[in-house]
């Protein structure tokens, strides 16, 4: 069984990007130039084939590919090798899957941490045989993108980094194809890209812009209700304030007309009095309903829209 670490990456031995870079390359004899190319999962799944021979299926790790999908597979099979050792560690699979240099670089500190802790140095591992002579990384960022020579012979595989011995330098002619494969395949698909930012822009710029313009619309409309619905407010309480008045002048001459007078209360013949009263409150009855407020004016007689309410004058 495995011996677990639970190690940070606060340490005192905390080493540069580039020695851990330099440790993988010389481990599995591969040569990763960032490390964000761990993404892919397969230098971890053959580091665990090292340290516990069988204890995943090397045939399905995928080796040199650049799909997220067989990226998952690939932390899948290690995240299986690590319940089959009983390592407790959880592979954040989603974080490093996405290629993002903190998440990638956290993990391999963690695991280099875990392989010193498990490394007797005393087996002879020949990485570029196990895996079939299968490069390891992103595909077009190999030799070949396939499958290369394998080794003559066995390596020991380091288990620090203090011996640091010199790193596997690729064939020349797999950087003669991987230059062929940058000129060659990339530019299709930049081309591609850049076809797809141009024509992108312009379908939003339109359809933005009709919105803008319906927005700007409605708004018009939303401002046009409300001062209509102002005025029809204002023009009530107008009116109402009249007949409000008018009820109070009769209620006082109502209250001023003498108990058991059997003729109508407004129209009179035989008293001076109430004749004086009458007369004074139809004046003001006529006060009321001619009287105008701020705002507020009478349409004129040959108004055609005299018949109508009064309107707001602005």
């Amino acid at each position: 069984m495995a011996v677990n670490v639970y190690a940070t990456n606060v340490t005192q031995d905390n080493l540069s990007r580039h020695d851990y870079l330099r440790w993988v390359n010389e481990s599995l004899q591969t040569d990763l130039k960032k490390v964000e190319e761990l993404c892919t999962g397969a230098a971890y799944c053959q580091f665990m084939d090292m340290l516990f021979p069988n204890s995943l299926n090397m045939k399905k790790i995928k080796f040199t590919t650049n799909l997220e999908h067989e990226y998952i597979n690939n932390f899948k099979a290690l995240q299986g090798a690590f319940k089959t050792m009983g390592v407790d560690k959880q592979v954040p699979i989603d974080r490093l899957v996405k290629g993002k240099f903190q998440d990638n670089f956290e993990f391999l500190q963690w695991f280099k941490k875990f392989f010193d802790a498990n490394y007797d140095g005393s087996t002879d591992y020949d990485p570029m045989g196990a895996r079939g002579g299968e490069h390891i990384g992103l595909k077009g960022n190999v030799g070949g993108g396939g499958k290369a020579a394998p080794a003559s012979r066995p390596t020991r595989m380091p288990g620090a980094i203090a011996s640091r011995p010199r790193p596997v330098a690729a064939p020349a002619s797999a950087v003669r194809s991987s230059s062929g494969i940058a000129n060659g395949r990339a530019a299709p698909s930049a081309r591609a890209a850049a076809g797809a930012r141009s024509h992108g822009p312009a379908g939003g710029s339109s359809a933005s812009k009709q919105l803008q313009e319906d927005m700007k619309h409605l708004e018009l409309q939303l401002t046009e209700s409300r001062l209509t619905i102002e005025g029809l407010e204002k023009e009530r309480d107008f009116y109402f304030g009249k007949l409000r008045d008018i009820e109070v002048m009769i209620q006082a001459q109502e209250d001023e007309t003498p108990e058991g007078d059997d003729v109508p209360k407004l129209v009179t013949v035989s008293s001076a009095f109430q004749q004086e009263n009458v007369s004074k409150l139809v004046t003001d009855i006529k006060s009321v309903l001619y009287a105008t407020e701020e705002g507020f004016e009478v349409p004129a007689e040959d108004d055609p829209e005299a018949d109508g309410p009064m309107v707001e004058a602005y």
